[in-house]
């Protein structure tokens, strides 16, 4: 089979995957063996795009609309824009993309057999981002992390081929704590698109208005509940653990990788006094590492 990646993707693709450097965990690391990190980062270049899309975060009349055939006009309407990007993914099942990142993509979606249920379903997430703006509790949350976080991990364990209902399981749990300690980092930038991902029944319990979460830094009752957020995405992220200690090998550094991100990250936001108001705590690579080596040692005494 021809591989039809190209050796130089133009300066749009080329910014959106330059944003894997900032994420809380290792997307592609260099241990990997090199058919997986193209496929790891072909995934990664879809669903950075669609967020971008999601979050009107690209130029109305840039490179990525262009190459949907969007005009610029047409092209500030993200739901149209996602419309747009959803016909030119089914074209990677059934024809010849226009984008780039897409074109990169096929490959990797032909050579592991992947179907279009999981790349729809993070265009779903980012189409309800349009229309829903604040979640009234903690299930709903969970309800669209299923659709904005979850098809990530399971993509990563069909590339790999070790996709299995249990490690699906385990799966779903850690990447939905992943995207829950991304919100508590961005509550302010979520704010300033008019999303809370904060559970309304949660704001209720800690008497925190939205008002309180647009203030410049965090007061007592905004700090105790983002430490009662945190201390949930921890517990999942245990209870996923499991995880890496049911593959072997270089896959189980790369998912000991992905749960130590979310732990690191946890810290950062720990650390800051669950000030998230004031900016994304991040978490330093010292941190990661200690976590990485104590989730190995975790799933090695579960495993």
């Amino acid at each position: 089979m021809t591989d039809t990646r190209q050796a130089r993707p133009d300066a749009s693709s080329h910014a959106t995957l330059g944003k894997a450097a900032d994420e809380n965990f290792p997307v592609a690391p260099f241990f990997l063996p090199r058919a997986w990190r193209d496929d790891l980062m072909a995934v990664y270049g879809f669903a950075r795009l669609v967020d971008d899309i999601g979050d009107g975060d690209l130029a109305p009349g840039g490179a990525d609309a262009i190459h949907l055939g969007l005009d610029p006009e047409t092209a500030e309407d993200r739901l149209a824009f996602l419309d747009a990007f959803e016909a030119d993914l089914r074209r990677v099942f059934d024809g010849s993309p226009r984008h780039p990142l897409l074109r990169d993509l096929q490959p990797t979606v032909r050579r592991c057999g992947l179907t279009p249920e999981p790349f729809l379903g993070l265009i779903a997430a980012n189409r309800q981002d349009q229309r829903i703006g604040r979640y009234e509790t903690y299930d709903d949350l969970l309800a669209y992390c299923e659709l904005s976080a979850n098809p990530v991990g399971r993509l990563v364990l069909a590339i790999t081929g070790t996709d299995t209902p249990e490690r699906i399981r385990r799966s779903d749990e850690i990447c939905t704590a992943l995207q829950i300690v991304e919100h508590l980092q961005d509550v302010a930038e979520d704010l300033g698109r008019d999303r809370i991902y904060l559970p309304a029944e949660d704001l209720k319990r800690f008497h925190v208005t939205e008002a309180d979460l647009a203030e410049p830094t965090a007061g007592a009752s905004v700090r105790a509940l983002i430490a009662f957020e945190a201390e949930r995405a921890r517990a999942l992220l245990h209870a996923g653990t499991p995880l890496v200690g049911s593959v072997h090998g270089r896959l189980r550094l790369l998912l000991a990788g992905f749960t130590a991100g979310g732990l690191a990250a946890l810290d950062a936001i720990t650390d800051a006094g669950f000030d998230v108001l004031t900016g994304p705590p991040k978490s330093t690579k010292p941190n990661l590492m200690r976590q990485a080596g104590a989730v190995l040692l975790r799933a090695r005494r579960e495993g």
